[in-house]
C-alpha cells in the first residue's frame, strides 16, 4: 500500500503551491475579514484550471479525480485559508450536484460562467425547520402548465448573498419519494432573497422565499424520487468539507509552530517547554490521522461519487481535528492568537462552522454507529399510531 503521492500529483501540488504564493497569501489577512465570494480569487483559480477538476471533460468540466481538488484545497489553504473556499466552490457541493444530474442544455446555461469564476451556485436545503432531518422539507412545488410553482423557504446556504443560480430541494409529493430539485435563477418572479446575515466565520447568507414562483419545466434537476442521487453526490461536499476543514486547522499549526519556535519567555524559545510539545505532539497525530481517511476517502470513491461511509469517517476526523489544532493555535499564541491580526482565529472560526455544515458531527457519530452495529437507528420519534398498538 503506497502512502505517497504519484509523480503527477506532487507536481501538480508543486504548481498549485506556486500559484497560492505568488498570487493569494499576499492579500490573505484582508481577504480573511472581507464579506462576500472572492469572485477575484474564483477568475484566477479557474485560469490556473483549479475549478471543474471533479467535473467529468464529458460535462464541461477537467476531468481530474476528487484527490486531485482536494490536494488543490490543501495547497491554496497553506497560503490564504479564504481562497480554499473558491476552489470547494468550484468543485464541490452544488456544482457536483448540478454537474452530475443536470442536462446538456442546464450545463451549457450555466456552467460556462461558474467554472470561469464569473458567478457562483448555491444550495437551498436548509429549512427552519428542516435541518439535520432533510427529509422534512416543506417547499412545495405543484405543476402548473409549463412550470412548476414554489412556495417555502430556505436558510443557511452557503453564497447564498451571491449567487445567481440556486439548487434547490423541493418536495412534489409525500414523503422521502416525493423529493427531488429545481433550479431557480435569481430574479425569478416570486423568488425573493432575503437581507444578509452573518455567521460566526464572517460568512453572509440569505434567507430564500418562495412565494408563488414560476420556475420553467426545464429547471427541473430531479424529480420525485430524486433524494437518494442527490445525497449520493451530496457525499462529495463533504469531502470539500474535510478537505478545508483540515488543511485550515494545518495553516493555523504551522503559525503555531512557527511562533513557538521564535517567541521566547523565560529565557528560552516556547517550544522547549514540555506544555507545548504535547499540545503539538497531540495535534500532529490528530492530523495526520484525518489526513489519512481522507486520502482514502477521496482513492477509494476513483472517478464516481465517495462512500458515505468513508466520507462520514473522513469529515467527522478532519472537522476534529482541524477545530482542535486551530484553537490550539491560538491558545499557544496567546493574545496575538486571539488578535484579528493574526489568522489563527479566523481558521477556530471557519473549522468551528464546518462542524456543522454539510452534516454535524453528531449526526456523522450517528451514521458510523449504524455501520458499526448493522442496522438502522431511526431519530424521528414514532407515530402515535404505532405506540399505541404496542
Amino acid at each position: 500500500m503506497d502512502f505517497e503521492l504519484t509523480e503527477d500529483q506532487r507536481l501538480f501540488a508543486a504548481a498549485v503551491r506556486r500559484f497560492a504564493e505568488d498570487q493569494l497569501k499576499p492579500g490573505a489577512l484582508a481577504r480573511a475579514h472581507e464579506p462576500g465570494f472572492p469572485f477575484d480569487v474564483a477568475q484566477k483559480a479557474a485560469a490556473q484550471g483549479l475549478l471543474g477538476i471533479t467535473i467529468p471533460e464529458a460535462k464541461g468540466g477537467l476531468g481530474g479525480t476528487l484527490m486531485d481538488a482536494v490536494i488543490a484545497i490543501q495547497e491554496v489553504a497553506l497560503a490564504c485559508p479564504r481562497s480554499a473556499d473558491v476552489v470547494q466552490a468550484g468543485n464541490f457541493g452544488p456544482i457536483r450536484t448540478f454537474a452530475e444530474y443536470a442536462t446538456d442544455a442546464q450545463r451549457a446555461r450555466w456552467l460556462p460562467d461558474l467554472l470561469a469564476g464569473r458567478s457562483v451556485i448555491s444550495l437551498g436545503m436548509s429549512e427552519p425547520d428542516a435541518g439535520s432531518a432533510a427529509t422534512e422539507l416543506k417547499t412545495t412545488a405543484r405543476p402548473d402548465g409549463d412550470h412548476y410553482v414554489l412556495d417555502g423557504s430556505k436558510v443557511f446556504g452557503t453564497n447564498s448573498a451571491e449567487a445567481e443560480v440556486y439548487l434547490v430541494y423541493c418536495r412534489f409529493g409525500p414523503g422521502i419519494g416525493g423529493i427531488g430539485s429545481v433550479l431557480v435563477e435569481r430574479g425569478t418572479p416570486g423568488f425573493t432573497v432575503g437581507k444578509p446575515s452573518r455567521f460566526l466565520n464572517g460568512e453572509e447568507w440569505c434567507a430564500l422565499y418562495f412565494e408563488g414562483c414560476r420556475v420553467p419545466k426545464e429547471n427541473l434537476l430531479l424529480g420525485p424520487g430524486g433524494f437518494k442521487k442527490q445525497i449520493s453526490a451530496f457525499n462529495a461536499e463533504r469531502i470539500g468539507n474535510a478537505a478545508r476543514s483540515l488543511a485550515v486547522g494545518r495553516y493555523a499549526f504551522e503559525r503555531a509552530k512557527e511562533y513557538a519556535e521564535t517567541r521566547r519567555q523565560f529565557g528560552r524559545p516556547l517550544c522547549e517547554f514540555q506544555g507545548l510539545q504535547w499540545k503539538f505532539a497531540d495535534l500532529a497525530l490528530k492530523l495526520e490521522s484525518a489526513q489519512l481517511l481522507l486520502y482514502r476517502a477521496a482513492v477509494r470513491a476513483d472517478r464516481g461519487l465517495p462512500s458515505a461511509y468513508d466520507t462520514t469517517l473522513a469529515k467527522l476526523a478532519c472537522n476534529q481535528a482541524g477545530f482542535d489544532a486551530a484553537n490550539e493555535a491560538i491558545q499557544i499564541m496567546g493574545g496575538t492568537g486571539f488578535s484579528q491580526e493574526a489568522l489563527v482565529e479566523y481558521c477556530m472560526r471557519r473549522c468551528r462552522g464546518w462542524m456543522i455544515a454539510g452534516g454535524s458531527i453528531e449526526m456523522m457519530k450517528n451514521r458510523l454507529a449504524e455501520e458499526v452495529f448493522g442496522r438502522r437507528f431511526p431519530q424521528r420519534a414514532e407515530a402515535p399510531a404505532a405506540r399505541a398498538a404496542e
